[in-house]
């Protein structure tokens, strides 16, 4: 598939949001935000028909499922980044060499952001509002699993694009087809980035195979260590919390570690779990403590398979430890690098676990289920990053933005 026409349409269409001033960004967001609620009929009927071509038992039916409430969250995500500051133009470092040359370091705009995603349709807004405002144009590679809801999507962005008289092809919509993905990517020269979201067998495919620049925003197996000092109300809801707020999003608890000598308490951190159903994997410490209290259907033996799963469903293990120290251990082996949270009072043991834990966001007393850009002030996020390179956890306008060196001088020379 020769997608060559539609790159180089893009990155010129980029070009052009060079000459829009931050004030008229934010008034086509806060339309897109309005046409957005305004088209919620139409969006829902084209999301309707790809929900009716998915098992309602397939983890990911609720992250392809839109509502009403959903859009609306959506419409108020794009309002919100309208409102913030503009990421571009910002003087990151300034310095005066001896010789008197000027130096500054500005931000600016990557260019063109490639983003490759699942059964996610909000992602299609998402990435919109946060390439406009960042001043970069948009190549979406959407899941067949969605096609028709992010169809109806970049159609009603294009609507108002087109009557402010923008270019629409600062966004464009990929077939949903995997030949569209091996063309995004290798577009090299047309595509400055590319983000995949979804599965870990997605971003894995697309780290090996692109030839262009690659931010990966990877699986989050997380965890929620319920220390010897922990508090059982806190605990018990933030567990709760983590695990039954949002199945299927990638910050959805995963895996509890428990103390040894808090193995009594784990009937009452559970109970509301089965509230939800929640099928729990326990180790035989565990197990033997919930045998018979937490309903039998619900209660299996863990085994190994069941520690470093990400489950996106209503289903946790649960792992007996000793101390702080084997806690992180064990998130070592087993965690992804996401979102790891201590529940304590002790503030050594806490001090202790965030040293130690390797993960883009550590919690302390708060549950993993914040892990995301709106949550942390930074508007919708493009996506949440485990590596270590650019950007770190919730990537947002900053994290999507470049910078560039500008050097003034008063003719001076190098000898």
């Amino acid at each position: 598939m020769d997608l060559t026409s539609v790159f180089q349409g893009v990155k010129e269409a980029g070009r052009s949001l060079l000459q829009l001033t931050d004030k008229e960004i934010n008034t086509i967001l806060y339309a897109v935000a309005d046409e957005a609620e305004a088209q919620t009929e139409f969006i829902l009927v084209e999301n309707e028909k790809d929900l009716a071509r998915m098992d309602k038992a397939n983890p990911k039916y609720d992250r392809l499922k839109l509502t009403h409430d959903r859009i609306s969250a959506i419409a108020s995500d794009m309002r919100n980044v309208a409102s913030l500051p503009s990421p571009l133009g910002r003087v990151l470092k300034q310095t005066t060499l001896p010789n008197g040359l000027e130096l500054s370091r500005v931000s600016v705009p990557f260019g063109v952001i490639g983003i490759i995603y699942e059964a996610r349709p909000n992602v299609s807004f998402d990435v919109f509002s946060l390439c406009l405002k960042a001043g970069s144009a948009c190549v979406l590679k959407g899941g067949s699993d969605a096609d028709f809801s992010n169809r109806a999507i970049v159609h009603t962005i294009h609507s108002v694009l087109e009557r402010f008289g923008v270019n629409p092809h600062i966004v464009e919509l990929l077939p949903a087809d995997r030949e569209a993905t091996a063309a995004l990517l290798h577009a090299h020269g047309w595509v400055d980035l590319i983000i995949p979201r979804g599965s870990s067998a997605l971003i894995q495919f697309v780290r090996e195979n692109a030839t262009i620049p690659v931010i990966e925003t990877g699986a989050g197996v997380c965890h929620t260590y319920f220390d010897v000092e922990a508090d059982l109300q806190k605990g018990t809801a933030i567990v709760n919390n983590a695990k039954t707020r949002r199945v299927s999003v990638c910050n959805a608890l995963d895996c509890l570690l428990i103390h040894r000598s808090r193995l009594t308490d784990l009937v009452e951190i559970c109970k509301p779990l089965s509230a939800h159903n929640v099928v729990i994997y326990a180790d035989v410490e565990a197990y033997n403590a919930l045998s018979g209290t937490y309903p039998a259907e619900l209660l299996m033996h863990a085994d190994a398979a069941h520690f470093g799963m990400e489950f996106l469903d209503y289903k946790m293990s649960i792992k007996t430890v000793s101390s702080v120290d084997e806690a992180t251990m064990h998130i070592g082996n087993y965690g992804s690098g996401h979102s790891e949270c201590i529940v304590t009072e002790n503030s050594e043991a806490a001090e202790r676990f965030t040293r130690a834990v390797d993960a883009a966001c550590v919690y302390v007393n708060a549950p993993t289920s914040f892990t995301d850009g709106a949550q942390f002030g930074l508007g919708a996020e493009i996506g949440i990053s485990t590596q270590k390179l650019h950007a770190r956890g919730p990537m947002a306008l900053e994290e999507i933005t470049t910078y560039k060196w500008l050097i003034k001088g008063n003719g001076q020379v190098r000898s």
